[in-house]
């Protein structure tokens, strides 16, 4: 089991990067009251997380693979740390908008942290399911969110709720000092000659891979169209609630796990499905066209939202999807 420890941590701090994110997102609605800012501009803010997110994900995997897991997480997670406590100071548009740029390019090294560790220190059979575990994080985090940060929030205020994910993204780096003192983690990647043949085979064969090859482009489609919902549930709920169904701040407190509990669940059952059939023989061009023929009918009820007077039935619909 003491495998399974690094991507565990790579599950930890999937889980700090999405409460850094969600914060702003939950808490949106007073912000917005407190700093006069609009939705459009709101929106604008969304978009320069996400541009510096995409921009940020490529240069992080480049600097994981030439300064290694340990140093390149400790240099991310302490970067968008720095970012999400910048929160606390800011007073309008465009002081949200630089931190959250640089949230979002400091957090683009999360998914290729995580995916690293699992291919570095599990081998094939269980790589799905610590892919899953890893990633798993992010919703987890995006679950704990309301409920951790409402209560700080009613106490001391939104302020205080970004400083408190500071805090955490602290801890993150004590603990990460730690494990990635592991040698699985550490000489793989300060000594390359230790490596594998199996190893420096799929480094060779990831090397090979051009921007030009219609594989790559198609993973980044799928990846890209099937988080445009997440986008929504994530980013636009809090707002959606309040504005159009009239719900408050602490109300939002109470409800808002409940959507991202779908995509932790999903994670899991996801991964396992995977292993499975890759087990029983199943190609994996078939198993990805299987499960994303059937993610789409899954994220098609939230197509009806805008319908949907009941509460609990458009938290229903943010689940599924």
């Amino acid at each position: 089991m003491s495998r399974w420890i690094p991507t565990a941590s790579m599950m930890l701090v999937s889980l700090i990067s999405y409460i850094d994110r969600n914060t702003l997102a939950l808490l949106i609605p007073t912000i917005m009251r407190d700093t006069n800012l609009s939705a459009e501009q709101y929106g604008f803010i969304v978009s320069a997380f996400s541009i510096a997110y995409m921009i940020g994900s490529p240069l992080w995997g480049g600097l994981l693979d030439r300064l290694g897991l340990r140093l390149g997480m400790m240099i991310a997670v302490a970067f968008w740390t720095a970012a999400s406590m910048s929160h606390a100071a800011a007073a309008g548009f465009l002081s949200f908008a630089i931190a959250r740029t640089a949230l979002g390019f400091g957090e683009g090294a999360t998914f290729p942290g995580g995916l690293r560790t699992v291919v570095q220190t599990l081998p094939p059979g269980q790589q799905a399911r610590g892919i899953g575990l890893a990633y798993s994080g992010g919703s987890l985090g995006a679950i704990v969110t309301p409920v951790v940060v409402t209560p700080i929030f009613a106490l001391w205020g939104w302020r205080t709720a970004f400083l408190f994910t500071g805090g955490i993204g602290a801890a993150w780096l004590v603990l990460w000092f730690f494990v990635s003192a592991r040698p699985e983690i550490r000489a793989l990647n300060a000594d390359p000659s230790r490596r594998s043949a199996e190893g420096a085979t799929a480094e060779g064969q990831t090397s090979a891979l051009r921007f030009t090859d219609a594989r790559l482009w198609s993973f980044i489609l799928a990846y890209g169209l099937g988080a445009t919902p997440l986008g929504f549930v994530m980013y636009a709920a809090a707002l959606y609630l309040n504005q159009a169904l009239g719900k408050d701040q602490l109300f939002l407190g109470k409800v808002l796990w409940i959507p991202p509990l779908g995509w932790e669940l999903g994670y899991f059952f996801w991964g396992w499905l995977v292993d499975r059939m890759t087990s029983a023989g199943i190609s994996t061009m078939t198993t990805v066209r299987r499960l994303m023929f059937v993610s789409v009918f899954l994220s098609l009820p939230l197509a009806a939202v805008p319908w949907i007077s009941s509460t609990a039935l458009v938290l229903f619909a943010m689940f599924v999807a």
